[in-house]
C-alpha cells in the first residue's frame, strides 16, 4: 500500500512539474525577444576589443544566442529531436569558439588545435545522434553507437597524426606507428 502511494505521489509530482514548466506562445515570444536583445548587448560588448579577441567574442556571442534559441525550442516543444538540436547547438558553439581561438597559434600547434576542436565536435555530434535515436526507439541504437565510435576514432587518429607531424625522422615514424596501432588504422 505504501509503495503504491509513493508511486502515485511521484507520478503526480512529475505531472504537476511538467505542467508548471509548460510555456505558452506569449512567453515563448517574450523569451525569444529577450534572447535577441541579449545577443545584441553581447555583440556590442565586443566592439571594444581588437584583433582575434574581438573575433572570439563575436563567435561566442553568436554561439550563446544559438544555444539559447535551441534551449528555448527544447523547452517549448520537448522532444528527442529538439534535445539533439540543443546538443548540436552547444557543440557548434564550442567548435566555432575553439577554431577561432586556434587562430592565436601558428604552425603545427594551430593544426593540432583545429584537429582537436574538430574531434571534440565529432564526438558531440555523434553522441547527440545516438541519444536521439536511442530516445526515439527506447533502447540503445547499436548501429548508431558503432558508427559514432568509428567516427570518433578517426577524428582522434587525425589529432594524433597531427601531433606526430611536429616530430622528425624515426621519432615521427614511431609516433605515427603508435597512433595507427592505438586507433586501428592501416
Amino acid at each position: 500500500m505504501k509503495t503504491r502511494l509513493l508511486m502515485l505521489s511521484i507520478a503526480m509530482s512529475c505531472a504537476l512539474s511538467n505542467a508548471a514548466f509548460a510555456m505558452d506562445k506569449v512567453e515563448y515570444k517574450a523569451q525569444k525577444d529577450t534572447i535577441s536583445g541579449d545577443y545584441k548587448v553581447n555583440r556590442d560588448n565586443c566592439n571594444s576589443l581588437k584583433a582575434n579577441a574581438k573575433d572570439i567574442c563575436v563567435v561566442q556571442a553568436k554561439g550563446t544566442e544559438k544555444v539559447a534559441k535551441a534551449k528555448l525550442e527544447a523547452d517549448y516543444q520537448p522532444s528527442a529531436r529538439h534535445d539533439e538540436k540543443l546538443s548540436l547547438a552547444r557543440g557548434n558553439a564550442d567548435y566555432d569558439t575553439a577554431k577561432e581561438k586556434c587562430d592565436d597559434a601558428s604552425g603545427n600547434a594551430k593544426t593540432v588545435c583545429k584537429k582537436e576542436a574538430k574531434a571534440a565536435y565529432v564526438t558531440v555530434k555523434d553522441e547527440a545522434r545516438v541519444a536521439r535515436l536511442s530516445a526515439e526507439s527506447g533502447k540503445i541504437n547499436t548501429g548508431a553507437r558503432s558508427m559514432a565510435n568509428k567516427d570518433e576514432n578517426e577524428a582522434n587518429y587525425k589529432v594524433a597524426i597531427a601531433r606526430c607531424d611536429a616530430m622528425a625522422g624515426a621519432t615521427k615514424d614511431a609516433c605515427a606507428a603508435q597512433a595507427r596501432a592505438k586507433f586501428g588504422m592501416k
